[in-house]
């Protein structure tokens, strides 16, 4: 006889419709970045990690993370960690905000749809994770997808694999970093909050500043970059609890998906017949990355009775 675990009916509907929330408010989030196309890319981000901290900071306090966010402060090797992580997620907010308000939706788009394989491609390098066959074929598949658009478009989709890469090393130490995703935003925060503070504070007495200048909407909108990033994070932790690896690994393909949707119809950022076959072969190793993922979590879920 075979036992095969199922997650309670009702942890699982909460736990889906928590995940495909913070997948779906990230897909559409270019469209809030669009807002603030007159903002320069870099005010916005430190407008984000202001309003960032000031949001997520009381959400650990009051759901009683206080003791962890104490003790990732007190570890060096933690906090060594986490200063790693910090860098590249400031890089990888500022090129995605760059790229949405610079036309590159397309490019970010498929930047997330190539991060899984990405991840699986540094924990091989770095973690000595053994790849399964079909792992194998579905970063050859992509690969082959970006070789591809560079030789027919001309042009080296070096947004999409910048994201892809910092998204994925960002993931990379984040998985061994002993501490969890809402204190660990709060802290890497904690790290930057300092500096865009006082760089917000320059451009304000140098007169170049757009908070408080330009218009209440303006305003408001830089407030809410600290919504666009902490709402999805909370949803996404808590459906992350209650779900397998396998459900949240079909559910982010939401967010490059409703990217994709925004840049082509509402956007009308040209697609070229390069970037139809590059999205193909991405199309394709998702398959049969998700096709492994779906094998090899259906196995360890049968337990001998």
């Amino acid at each position: 006889m075979r036992k095969i675990q199922i997650e309670p009916a009702a942890e699982s509907v909460k736990g889906v419709a928590c995940a495909a929330s913070a997948y779906m408010i990230w897909g559409i989030s270019p469209a809030y970045f669009k807002l603030l196309k007159g903002v320069p890319a870099f005010e916005i981000l430190m407008h984000r990690i202001v309003w960032s901290f000031l949001l997520l900071l009381p959400v650990v306090l009051l759901t009683r993370r206080g003791g962890e966010l104490a003790a990732a402060l007190r570890s060096a090797r933690t906090m060594l960690m986490l200063l790693g992580t910090t860098m590249i997620v400031g890089l990888n907010w500022f090129l995605f905000i760059w790229a949405i308000n610079n036309d590159h939706i397309l490019q970010t788009s498929l930047g997330y749809y190539i991060a899984p394989l990405v991840n699986i491609s540094l924990g091989m390098i770095f973690l000595k994770e053994r790849l399964r066959p079909l792992q194998v074929a579905a970063v050859a598949v992509a690969a082959a997808g970006v070789t591809c658009l560079t030789y027919r478009f001309g042009e080296f989709p070096w947004v999409a694999l910048a994201l892809a890469v910092s998204f994925g090393f960002y993931g990379l130490i984040r998985k061994v970093a002993p501490v969890g995703a809402t204190v660990g935003l709060s802290v890497e925060l904690m790290i930057l909050f300092l500096p865009a503070a006082g760089y917000l504070c320059h451009l304000d007495w140098a007169g170049r500043g757009t908070f408080m200048r330009l218009d209440i909407q303006t305003d408001l909108e830089l407030i809410g970059c600290a919504f666009v990033t902490g709402l999805p994070l909370l949803l996404f932790t808590t459906g992350a609890r209650l779900l397998h690896l396998t459900t949240i690994g079909f559910l982010q393909y939401i967010a490059p998906t409703g990217t994709f949707m925004l840049a082509v119809f509402v956007y009308k950022e040209p697609l070229h017949q390069a970037q139809v076959t590059a999205f193909i072969f991405i199309w394709a190793a998702l398959v049969l990355y998700s096709t492994d993922s779906v094998r090899y979590h259906r196995k360890k879920r049968i337990q001998p009775a």
